[in-house]
């Protein structure tokens, strides 16, 4: 005769299941790098508490979680240009001890990096090289430097880890790498000064911000070329982050000057809304429900936490000074 279970006790567990699941969907920790102060900040989300504060020396950029929010990776650039030294690198950060425990190398001056899904590389532009570094994370090893546009920025990883996208600013272009021969196999023209790019979940499109014409270019993942162009924002507006929804269905978009983030229908091809944030949002991390937004503010030194539904800031949290980049660390 099977055991008997009472149905409290499955409703329990079926409720600490649904519980844990839910927890899962919201991160526990912000990170920001912050360019003027030259540290990492690490906040409670529930709270807004600083746990941590982490030098690094030199100015952090770029910023992303590892999948298990063990590990943190920065974009560290030193200040002389035209130059690789020692202090240009990719910082790692030990989450739970709260401190850098290894740099990588990342070529002259990294901004920004991508993941690749499985975690095993990484791939930085390098600003001031017209370059972008591949990565190995496990034997901490450049393994090829690409050439791509003039003044590389953004950089973005297909949801499939098969391609990644980088950012020019002067060249206005978008350099398509193949992470399987780690060649540079196609650029394509956007608009003005391109900054950053995303990937919609899914791998259906792709979306790159273009700061001085003030346009968001949707692109064609098949073919890498551009369906078409669209304004976003209004008045100061100056296009930067860029993030994409878990349904893929709207794009976010810092708008810099106009202390803006701007909503776009992906599948109209349109913006249908703004929120109001903090000043200057430069870049923004959205939680896996995709209910909260978490904006990054330059001029303000905060991190605006933005309820999506409501469509508006609920809470702001003191940063260090100049915001640049955020990341969210889940349990």
């Amino acid at each position: 005769m099977p055991p008997v279970v009472s149905p409290r006790l499955v409703a329990s567990v079926l409720g600490l299941a649904i519980a844990t699941s839910a927890v899962a969907q919201e991160p526990h920790i912000i990170a920001v790098t912050n360019e003027t102060s030259r540290d990492v900040t690490l906040h409670d989300v529930a709270t807004g508490r600083v746990l941590a504060r982490i030098p690094t020396g030199e100015r952090p950029r770029g910023i992303h979680a590892s999948k298990d929010g063990g590990l943190l990776y920065v974009a560290l650039s030193d200040d002389q240009p035209q130059m690789e030294t020692g202090r240009d690198a990719i910082a790692v950060i030990d989450v739970a001890a709260k401190r850098i425990v290894k740099r990588l190398p990342g070529g002259t001056d990294p901004e920004q990096f991508g993941l690749t899904p499985d975690g095993r590389y990484l791939y930085a532009s390098n600003e001031d090289a017209g370059t972008a570094a591949a990565i190995d994370l496990t034997t901490s090893k450049v393994l090829a430097t690409l050439v791509v546009g003039i003044e590389p920025e953004g950089v973005a990883v297909s949801p499939d880890g098969r391609w990644v996208y980088v950012t020019a600013e002067t060249s206005n272009t978008v350099s398509v790498i193949d992470t399987k021969t780690r060649t540079v196999v196609q650029n394509f023209l956007v608009d003005v000064r391109p900054r950053a790019a995303a990937w919609a979940p899914d791998g259906s499109r792709a979306y790159v911000t273009n700061e001085i014409s003030g346009t968001l270019s949707i692109v064609d993942p098949e073919s890498h070329t551009v369906i078409t162009s669209i304004p976003v924002g209004e008045g100061a507006s100056k296009p930067v982050g860029v993030v994409v929804s878990p349904d893929a269905r709207l794009v976010y978009v810092a708008t810099g000057g106009s202390s803006r983030v701007a909503i776009v229908d992906a599948n109209a091809m349109k913006q249908i809304g703004s929120i109001a944030v903090g000043r200057r949002p430069w870049n923004l991390a959205i939680s896996r429900d995709g209910k909260w937004l978490y904006v990054a503010n330059g001029l303000s030194d905060d991190v605006s936490v933005v309820d999506v539904a409501a469509r508006k800031v609920v809470r702001s949290i003191p940063a260090g000074r100049r915001p640049w980049g955020v990341a969210l660390i889940y349990r």
